[in-house]
């Protein structure tokens, strides 16, 4: 096996302090390959090399940033195809959608660059009251945090908007699937000044000196709830400015009048099942109206017969992979058991074609389960994986209600072919996103803001709203009182 990819820190590589090995989780007795680790000195000689980088960085003037970041992504970009089978291997991520993955980066950056310029311009005001200017700044060092199950996308998210608008950065990727999001950042921060972009793998050392270095002016972080508290916990301290995206255990709604045709079916599946269902914005609970329940369950089923193929990630018809783990595949197998058990009636969806020699790959069975009750786990909670419950409803009031009972409210769907009356309903929603008639990738939007509530999280990302969580103003005000001599020391402000 080739030696482990190193660390990048100041613009220079370094061999860490141990080796995180991947294995392929359609295979699992094969390494695909490794990174290095940092730890505690390490993380805080990035944090060194970002701190000494911010100052000239955010002195370059943001057209020059923007430029300067879209070339370095373009220029990594130039070998996603290989990179494409590198993730494939290490993530069982489907590789048709690991080439689309890895090409997320340049084209939100392409998006981001023109944002992040209108963003950063002053605004003036000069008026009867005085001259205002709201300056928009960089807040400094940011440390991002980023998971495994989309780790470019995720990792561009951050990276792209932070740095255009002027911060440096020190990054730390999930263990899980390192391999294609280190090289590819490193290659973007080798065409960077030194120290603006850095990547620091390891484990709980490496996010927990990360997160607790005073000189950190904010953090973002995409995860699991256990260590999106601790992250606060240890931003409280200081008072930490966060950014956090934790996931959520998403409801689509079948309103009475959605279209119940094969084309429906076909997202409602690509919907639950794109990345075996391991994706925060992914339909986790479907509920349909009573009267409709099996002619949903026909219908689901016969679509994903036609496009859901469990296969080995690396075949080119393949849309659906293994789980990421053998720990994550036992919690996955334990709920379809326990829903079972609890009088569940398990509906196997998809064309089942996993080969004799991926046999004891980290593999779960695409499954609907219908009979559930809502305060069984696989409904009460976020399952993150290939396995959906289908609840009925019989009003419209109740399903709202019971849309809205789960702690994470991330994102939701509704379906039905009067525009107006799904938006009155998504109105009704408590959540930070809904999809209309789709779910999940296919509804997805560049300039459209994505984030929780509650226990799914605060902050946005994509959009100018995402852009702009890496800035912050300065008002500058100089009124005309006090230009013309007449303010007094003790004066109340009033309107001119």
């Amino acid at each position: 096996m080739s030696e482990p990819f190193p660390l990048f820190i100041g613009g220079r590589a370094h061999a860490g302090v141990s080796v995180i090995e991947r294995e392929n989780p359609s295979r699992p007795a094969e390494i695909v390959g490794s990174v290095a680790a940092g730890d505690a000195a390490l993380t805080t000689l990035a944090i060194d090399a970002a701190q000494l980088a911010f100052p000239a960085w955010a002195e370059l003037g943001v057209e020059v940033r923007t430029g300067l970041v879209r070339e370095a992504i373009s220029r990594a970009s130039a070998t996603n195809p290989d990179r494409a089978e590198m993730l494939a291997r290490e993530l069982g991520k489907v590789a048709v959608d690991a080439l689309g993955e890895l090409g997320f980066a340049a084209a939100f950056a392409a998006y981001a660059a023109p944002v992040a310029e209108r963003l950063s311009a002053d605004v003036v005001v000069e008026d009867a009251e005085g001259r205002l200017v709201t300056v928009q700044e960089p807040f400094g060092v940011i440390a991002a945090i980023t998971p495994w199950n989309a780790p470019v996308i995720l990792a561009a998210l951050k990276v792209v908007p932070a740095l255009m608008t002027g911060n440096t950065m020190v990054l730390k990727p999930s263990p899980l699937a390192p391999l294609a999001v280190t090289q590819f950042l490193s290659e973007v921060a080798s065409q960077l000044p030194d120290g603006v972009l850095n990547i620091v793998n390891g484990g709980m050392e490496v996010g927990e000196t990360l997160v607790a270095d005073p000189r950190i002016a904010k953090i973002t972080f995409t995860g699991g709830l256990a260590t999106a508290r601790s992250i606060a916990a240890t931003a409280a301290r200081r008072v930490t400015p966060t950014v956090m995206e934790l996931g959520g255990n998403d409801a689509a709604i079948f309103l009475p009048d959605a279209e119940y045709t094969e084309a429906m079916y076909t997202r409602a599946v690509f919907g639950a099942f794109l990345t075996s269902g391991q994706v925060c914005m992914a339909i986790k609970r479907i509920f349909v109206p009573v009267d409709r329940h099996d002619e949903f369950v026909a219908g689901f089923l016969a679509a994903a017969e036609k496009v859901l193929h469990v296969r080995n990630p690396l075949d080119p018809t393949s849309t659906m992979g293994p789980v990421v783990s053998r720990e994550h595949q036992s919690r996955l197998n334990d709920l379809i058991r326990s829903a079972e058990a609890a009088g569940g009636t398990l509906h196997e969806v998809g064309s089942w074609e996993v080969a004799d020699e991926d046999a004891d790959g980290y593999w779960v069975r695409p499954t609907l389960v219908t009979g559930l009750t809502d305060e069984h786990p696989l409904v009460s909670d976020e399952q993150f994986g290939p396995v959906v419950p289908v609840l009925t409803y019989q009003s419209e009031d109740e399903v709202v209600r019971r849309a809205n009972s789960v702690e994470q409210s991330l994102a939701s769907s509704v379906w039905s072919t009067d525009d107006e009356h799904a938006a009155a309903v998504a109105r009704r929603l408590d959540v930070g996103f809904t999809f209309l008639n789709c779910a999940n990738r296919a509804g997805t939007s560049l300039r459209a803001a994505f984030g929780g509530r509650g226990l799914s999280g605060h902050g946005r990302e994509f959009g100018p709203l995402g852009l702009g969580e890496y800035l912050q103003s300065h008002s500058i005000n100089y009124p005309n009182a006090v230009r013309q001599g007449t303010a007094l020391g003790n004066a109340y402000p009033v309107p001119a």
